[in-house]
């Protein structure tokens, strides 16, 4: 059954973000908070990435999965808050590492202030989250989130070894998604069970859903880096082309493309040559690889939404479903 097909209650962004704003008030006030250092160039860098506001996804995802096991307040915050601090961690580090100068519009840490002060206020914002974990005195919590942090890391080393590399397959680009992206995911929306109490079959299926969520999310991602509007993206257009990384649209397209054309699409992975655009886009058009990228992209959050049936239906739950649903359609 599609997500279009579904007939589980599923809410609409406006009103998911109606039905958190208060709790992400609360996390949005912690972070803030917590982000203070008397070193002032971190808290330069600190209010440059929070004040860039983006949509709060991964620590709403903890704040919803307490609410959907009937339970919320100040250990959901503090949890959503360190999912929020190590992503930003994560992405200070993504933007040395891919060279980016342009993140949600804005110029990135490392284009203003460097590459170093850019990693180590990364390594700063890791460590500020570890803080926030020991203060709740959680095992459980600590288990989680130090085997998610260095499944993260794996990511990134895997990736790396993935760029320009044309042999670059979709099982591959897949096991990079699972460690980059969908963990964090999947750890959010355990966290926010496990602090309301709940059973581990429900943080399993959260646990799952999320997991499922985070797929779903880095494929349509993908996908917008060839077909979204550069400033509604906040990015460049063609920025993992450029960067040598073979994303679902253009691994679809080598698989079936001819000889001659795969050759050619070989050559620009290799040489990360973003001038190239326009002959990628037409070898993805010719492979239906747009398409086929948002088919797997559905699949997977049709996946997230089945990870949810046997829960109470709840506005929290028909939130979560309505994020699986916005993952794919979004433009932007």
């Amino acid at each position: 059954m599609s997500i279009a097909e579904s007939l589980s209650p599923a809410l609409g962004l406006p009103q998911i973000q109606m039905l958190a704003a208060p709790d992400m008030a609360a996390v949005d006030a912690l972070i803030r908070r917590r982000l203070a250092s008397d070193v002032v160039l971190i808290n330069q860098i600190a209010d440059h990435i929070v004040s860039a506001g983006g949509k709060r996804l991964r620590p709403m995802l903890v704040v919803l999965a307490g609410r959907a096991c009937g339970a919320g307040g100040p250990m959901q915050h503090q949890l959503a808050a360190i999912i929020e601090f190590i992503h930003t961690s994560t992405l200070l580090h993504d933007d040395v590492v891919d060279e980016s100068d342009l993140r949600r519009g804005r110029s990135t840490a490392n284009a203003l202030w460097g590459n170093a002060p850019s990693v180590l206020v990364g390594d700063f914002l890791y460590s500020r989250s570890f803080q926030l974990m020991v203060e709740l005195d959680s095992m459980a919590v600590m288990r989680l989130l130090a085997d998610t942090t260095n499944r993260i890391a794996e990511g990134e080393v895997l990736q790396l070894l993935h760029v320009h590399n044309p042999d670059t397959d979709e099982a591959a680009y897949l096991r990079v998604i699972e460690r980059k992206t969908a963990v964090l995911f999947a750890a959010g929306t355990r966290l926010g069970a496990l602090a309301s109490g709940a059973s581990e079959d429900v943080q399993e299926r959260l646990y799952d859903y999320g997991m499922q969520l985070g797929y779903a999310f880095q494929i349509a991602d993908d996908v917008l880096d060839y077909t979204a509007d550069a400033a509604d993206l906040g990015k460049n257009l063609g920025d993992d082309l450029a960067e040598g990384k073979a994303t679902l649209p253009l691994i679809h397209a080598m698989a079936h493309a001819d000889d001659a054309t795969r050759a050619r699409l070989r050559q620009i992975v290799e040489q990360g040559d973003a001038s190239a655009m326009p002959e990628v886009l037409a070898a993805i058009e010719a492979s239906g690889g747009i398409d086929y990228s948002r088919r797997r992209a559905a699949d997977y959050a049709a996946a997230a939404e089945r990870a949810l049936d046997g829960l109470p239906e709840n506005e929290a739950v028909a939130a979560l479903r309505g994020l699986a649903r916005y993952a794919v359609e979004r433009r932007h």
